[in-house]
């Protein structure tokens, strides 16, 4: 079961307190920049988990500026479009309300998740960035932590990314084998505690250079992280070496 922590008592709560259950994920962006980016990127990773486990997820975006930029640069970084809370009416009977907003901002009663600033290191920084990377850069650093978008950050994620994905159409030619029991509890455990993205990575690590695992289950394994991830890590498949 997923359990977060509610930034206004900071005690762990079940994002989906009754089974099958509808929850509705409201991100709290009131403009576009990396910050918010940052806010919707982690409702998106909420609402992908939720909806892995088997609970029905209603998103909506609330914000007043930027609206249209907002959207398009959440796209570019693999964010799963949410209605318009403006068009929306009353509630539809969710059992869960959770609010993913800005560090320090404020919502309506409910669960609030709190999301740390992002700081470029300077203007156009991220400018021709692979929105990959970028959401690689942000899914690395926990949310509670502020990020700065230095060349050091980005350069790191570029290599992995484009490591592991060259990884990955190799690992495909291989037999297929499921994803170890072990490891798939290891991931269900990183993400279902508190969306730990950074536990997530870390398993990803050690399934890339465990000797005893075959190439087939980690292809498997990346496969079913990257339904979390969102980092089209299988990109390079049928691609020319």
């Amino acid at each position: 079961m997923l359990r977060i922590i509610d930034a206004r008592t900071g005690e762990p709560v079940a994002a989906a307190p009754t089974r099958r259950g509808l929850t509705r994920v409201e991100a709290h962006a009131p403009g576009f920049d990396h910050t918010n980016l940052r806010v919707l990127l982690v409702a998106d990773l909420l609402v992908r988990t939720l909806e892995l486990g088997g609970t029905p997820v209603w998103s909506l975006l609330t914000g007043q500026r930027q609206q249209a930029e907002l959207r398009a640069g959440a796209a570019a970084l693999g964010i799963r479009p949410f209605e318009d809370s403006r068009d929306i009416g009353a509630g539809i009977g969710e059992t869960q309300v959770i609010h993913v907003v800005g560090e320090g901002g404020t919502a309506p009663d409910g669960v609030r998740v709190a999301v740390a600033p992002v700081h470029p290191d300077a203007p156009g920084t991220t400018d021709g960035t692979d929105p990959s990377v970028l959401r690689l850069a942000l899914l690395a650093r926990e949310r509670s932590e502020p990020v700065r978008l230095d060349r050091a950050a980005l350069d790191d994620a570029r290599g992995t990314l484009v490591r592991w994905r060259r990884a990955v159409a190799a690992w495909a030619d291989r037999p297929s084998r499921p994803v170890p029991e072990e490891v798939r509890g290891q991931l269900r455990t990183a993400w279902e505690d508190d969306l730990d993205a950074l536990a997530v990575l870390r398993v990803l690590r050690r399934v890339e250079t465990d000797p005893g695992l075959p190439d087939g289950a980690r292809f498997e394994t990346y496969a079913y992280a990257d339904r979390i991830l969102g980092l089209d890590l299988t990109r390079g498949l049928g691609s020319p070496a």
